[in-house]
């Protein structure tokens, strides 16, 4: 049974989940952009994003995947080597444990938004849970923290992007 669907939004909030135009790829080619596609059971899906900060005009979002095997042992690899990882995270979203990818976490602004994801049975936008969604918002301010610092801690080349959209403002 499908569960969610997408609704466009006016405006976006912190917290909610957004599906990316296809436009942002290719206005931003950068292979460490997560892809707007993710096949789940055989079949196409385009990637929700979490809306995690809003910083100058510039939200931050973070891709969320089903791959939550693969990313654990990715997970568990970091914590062997540095005793903890901070841009991997898993939380519930819809009663199913997805990863949160900070480490490919992008700015973005409304333009690029294709939609909001929406609970199909409920009606509602698809939340996490409030404490979850605190410890990730604060685990996402800590990772661009870091990256404004000058660890390598996030793939896209955040950076430029994120001069090219306040240009475009």
């Amino acid at each position: 049974m499908i569960r969610a669907s997408y609704v466009m939004e006016a405006h976006m909030e912190i917290g909610h989940f957004y599906f990316v135009k296809d436009d942002y790829i290719k206005d931003f080619p950068d292979d460490n952009i997560q892809r707007n596609h993710e096949t789940v059971s055989g079949i196409s899906h385009d990637k929700p994003y979490f809306c995690a900060l809003k910083e100058d005009g510039i939200y931050w979002m973070v891709p969320i995947s089903s791959k939550t095997n693969k990313y654990s042992k990715i997970e568990a690899k970091i914590k062997e080597r540095y005793g903890k990882c901070d841009t991997i995270k898993f939380y519930d979203v819809l009663g199913h444990n997805k990863a949160f990818l900070l480490q490919n976490m992008c700015p973005i602004t409304d333009t690029y938004i294709k939609n909001e994801y929406m609970d199909t049975i409920s009606g509602l936008p698809v939340r996490i849970d409030g404490a979850q969604e605190k410890k990730l918002i604060i685990a996402t301010k800590k990772v661009l923290n870091k990256h404004k610092h000058g660890t390598k801690a996030i793939f896209p080349n955040v950076d430029i992007i994120a001069q090219k959209l306040k240009s475009k403002n």
